[in-house]
């Protein structure tokens, strides 16, 4: 298969073009993405196209790499900046329907769009299934948007229906080599490493996290193992991905503390007043995907991709946790802490 990854450079991509590597069937990859990587491993398996969504010129660049393509698998999305929302905007949704658009002009069979559990709506304790409303978690930016750009592919699916069209919904995906971006787009600029290092060391007495939490990671391999499987079966609709469920016990368990349990509304207050002061960059909106999103159930996935999540929850998280604490970055500029230096400097998957 010829295979156009757009946003192939960053936490998601990363995991997808290491399964790509890992499969039994050669591939012709083609990666788009802002900044190119240097030939290093996962990147080296791919040829490389520079791209910017919200170019003029991005018609051009994409109607070449998509000439001749099996398949597509759209990672693009922009986090940040949260407060420049035409630019996110462009990016986000008309840099999709470009996308779209290209793949219709180029004949593409296949589309695998990469969306989140943050477009459903918030839920209760129990797992929710893929017919879930698709409404976004109120209030997050992040969330809202991944909604609307989902009801873009829907239509694009119904007008198209000679075209496969799948949709991974992925909860909180970890891998170590995202750290130093992570650290770029939430926690920066004044969250100081020490303090993650004491976490990682368990030589923090208390850990205060929001009372009654309960969250499922993924870890991005897992998420790449899962995008090959709807490439091999040419699979259709929608997929939940995620691991097993940790609490906030669980969390504080993992790193040798005793736990603190918040009011949510307290901790989310302290996040908006360091978010209005420009002391972190993770918004109001940010905390409610995190304690607002539903928890999902992947029996879809297991059921008509004979996958799960090879890596657990607490696992992943000590992985990100080890990640955070060493600034770890992978040998991509979207994982790199600069990522996000300059005015003008989007912040791409």
């Amino acid at each position: 298969m010829k295979i156009v990854i757009t946003g192939a450079s960053g936490n998601v991509g990363t995991g997808v073009l290491r399964a790509l590597a890992a499969d039994r069937e050669e591939h012709e990859v083609i990666g788009i993405c802002r900044r190119p990587p240097d030939p290093v491993p996962p990147y080296d398996t791919a040829t490389w196209r520079a791209c910017d969504l919200a170019d003029a010129g991005a018609r051009d660049v994409l109607d070449e790499a998509f000439a001749g393509a099996d398949a597509v698998v759209h990672l693009v999305w922009m986090f940040q900046p949260l407060r420049d929302g035409g630019r996110l905007h462009r990016t986000n949704h008309q840099g999709t329907a470009a996308v779209l658009e290209a793949v219709k002009r180029a004949g593409v069979a296949q589309v695998v769009h990469t969306s989140s559990i943050a477009a459903y709506a918030p839920a209760g304790d129990d797992p929710v299934d893929e017919d879930w409303p698709t409404t976004g978690v109120p209030g997050s930016v992040y969330g809202q948007g991944k909604s609307e750009v989902e009801a873009l592919v829907r239509r694009f699916a119904e007008e198209n229906p000679e075209v496969a069209v799948a949709v991974v919904r992925p909860t909180l995906v970890a891998l170590r080599e995202a750290s130093a971006s992570f650290l770029a787009l939430f926690f920066d600029p004044v969250t100081p490493r020490w303090l993650l290092r004491l976490v990682h060391r368990g030589l923090l007495p208390v850990l205060p996290l929001p009372a009654g939490l309960a969250v499922q990671l993924v870890h991005a391999d897992d998420v790449g193992d899962a995008v090959v499987r709807i490439l091999r079966r040419r699979a259709r609709g929608a997929f939940n991905l995620a691991a097993d469920v940790i609490t906030a016990a669980d969390l504080a368990h993992l790193t040798g503390a005793r736990l603190l349990p918040l009011p949510g509304r307290v901790m989310r207050t302290a996040v908006d007043v360091l978010w209005r002061l420009h002391a972190i960059r993770m918004s109001p909106g940010w905390f409610d995907v995190g304690t607002r999103s539903p928890l999902v159930d992947t029996g879809r996935a297991r059921a008509e991709l004979s996958w799960v999540a090879r890596t657990s929850s607490a696992d992943a998280a000590r992985e990100q946790l080890a990640g955070l604490a060493d600034g770890a970055e992978g040998g991509s500029p979207a994982l790199h802490r600069d990522r996000l230096e300059g005015a003008a400097e989007p912040a791409l998957t």
